[in-house]
């Protein structure tokens, strides 16, 4: 399908993701390098490309050097792709004769003959078919063939002026398993895509491309994940928050627990981002949880990505202290989803809640924990800006974020393991205190950038009514030092709960 963009049409690719990133496509009537190592999608994008074109109506060639049209087409067919009519498989192969040791000749070199043959072949498949999208596998074959620098550029510029006299779009694949300095086809054709594969340590490999060329084009630059599943390929643009901007009006949204409004100067402002720290079993999910009951309730739509815990055992467990998250999923108010940072690229994590917040509406979004979501992220570095894009995207859209990490340490001197409290607009701190032979908890507001709050300590339980707060602590001290001082006469704590009545 060709598009019009500006003063140039544009033939769409048909790759999820990627027509964003190429501002509407491939310039129609020019020439592309596409490449890659071994496994990294080429084919299968260009598969892509010719039957988006075909589906338009368009007549498609495929030139192969390297694979057979049967590999070609059972490649296509594990997508769930059939070839038809309109896409013609051309395998370019050397003569019989050229392969016959009797038929060798002594004076000239055979790479000449085979290149030229090849080349004149082609051109005889082109005039045949008068495609207007080829794609060609790939010029790996071609240098090979060529053998000098000097020879394989002008062989290159030969294809170029030739496909941009009869008005083609066309495809080059190129392996990069022979001279990957090479950039000779670099300087030659419209524009770049460069396709990379990477190894982690642990868990599935990651895929990225970037757009390193495209001439007369503002294209999106910088790296791109995206996946090669059944179905083809998908690419997930690079997140720019500044480039989403919704207006609404940022009113107060409450957790429905009146102490905990109150700590927090009356609740969170709409389209504000809160992160809730605290040692591992304080209750960050469940303070989290608690914001996505009370947006449910007022007949919002929520969204929560879970990194760290079985949902089967998320939803026992939080069904024993009232929020019944399968009830909320199963009446359409609430997603839910587990997510394994060992196989997903953050690129794709940020597609999806994108997806949650465009298309389902959804106003109040959790990922719990940063800690998971960390694992997903190759670099620190790397995970602040997507975390800071991503809580841009959302507070633009309106939506609430809230988002939990786990410090280092129980009591006392506790870390948080990536310094991500100044993203935030609030920050909750949950902490753990000793006092009368019991470890009790406490929660305070450390900072909110929007308006007031409390300055005070308040314990707080969980238990099956939910999440109770007390009142300010204000007769002790230290205590979120872990080991508070009592300086009043009178006891200010929560009642204990009985034996196993805890339900964090």
């Amino acid at each position: 399908m060709r598009i019009e963009n500006g003063s140039e049409a544009k033939a769409r690719t048909g790759v999820p993701g990627l027509d964003e990133i190429l501002a509407g496509g491939l310039t129609a009537g020019h020439v592309f390098l596409l490449e890659g190592n071994p496994g990294t999608g080429k084919t299968t994008i260009a598969l892509r490309f010719l039957l988006e074109g075909a589906a338009a109506g368009e007549q498609c060639l495929y030139v192969t050097l390297s694979e057979n049209e049967q590999e070609l087409r059972n490649g296509a067919a594990s997508h769930g792709w059939i070839l038809g009519e309109k896409i013609e498989v051309f395998e370019l192969v050397p003569p019989e004769s050229l392969l016959d040791a009797d038929q060798q000749q002594s004076l000239l070199y055979s790479s000449d003959l085979e290149l030229g043959e090849a080349i004149t072949s082609l051109f005889q498949a082109f005039e045949r078919v008068k495609p207007s999208r080829v794609v060609l596998d790939s010029l790996s074959e071609i240098r090979l063939l060529a053998q000098s620098s000097l020879r394989y550029r002008r062989q290159i510029l030969a294809l170029k002026h030739y496909f941009a006299r009869h008005g083609a779009t066309v495809l080059l694949l190129d392996d990069r398993t022979t001279e990957t300095s090479d950039k000779t086809a670099h300087s030659i054709v419209q524009g770049v895509i460069m396709l990379e594969e990477m190894a982690p340590t642990f868990g599935a490999e990651r895929r990225r491309l970037r757009v390193s060329k495209y001439r007369g084009t503002a294209f999106r630059g910088g790296y791109h994940d995206f996946s090669i599943k059944t179905g083809g390929v998908a690419v997930f643009p690079r997140l720019v928050a500044a480039e989403h901007r919704t207006s609404f009006v940022r009113d107060q949204r409450k957790s429905d627990i009146a102490e905990l409004d109150a700590l927090l100067g009356g609740g969170v402002e709409q389209g504000s981002s809160t992160l809730i720290v605290g040692p591992a079993g304080a209750g960050k999910s469940t303070f989290a949880l608690q914001f996505v009951a009370a947006a449910c309730g007022r007949g919002e739509k929520a969204a929560v990505f879970v990194f760290d815990e079985e949902l089967g055992l998320l939803f026992d467990r939080t069904k024993l202290i009232g929020f019944d998250l399968e009830g909320l999923r199963d009446a359409g108010l609430l997603h839910i989803e587990q997510l394994d940072a060992a196989e997903m690229s953050p690129g794709e994590f940020a597609h999806r809640v994108r997806h949650r917040v465009d298309q389902a509406q959804a106003k109040t979004i959790v990922i719990d924990s940063l800690n998971g979501y960390r694992a997903a992220m190759p670099e620190e570095n790397a995970l602040i800006l997507h975390i800071h894009e991503l809580l841009q995207y959302l507070n633009r859209q309106g939506a609430n974020s809230f988002l939990t990490i786990a410090q280092r340490g129980m009591a006392g001197q506790v870390e948080t393991p990536v310094a991500v409290t100044y993203l935030a607009d609030t920050v909750i701190q949950l902490r753990y205190f000793e006092t009368l032979g019991r470890v009790r908890r406490a929660v305070s507001i450390v900072k909110k950038r929007m308006g007031s709050h409390e300055d005070t300590i308040r314990e707080f339980l969980i238990t099956q009514g939910g999440v109770r707060l007390g009142d300010p602590l204000r007769k002790f001290e230290g205590a979120l030092g872990g080991v508070p001082a009592f300086a009043g006469d009178a006891q200010p704590l929560l009642s204990e709960p009985l034996a196993g009545d805890d339900y964090s």
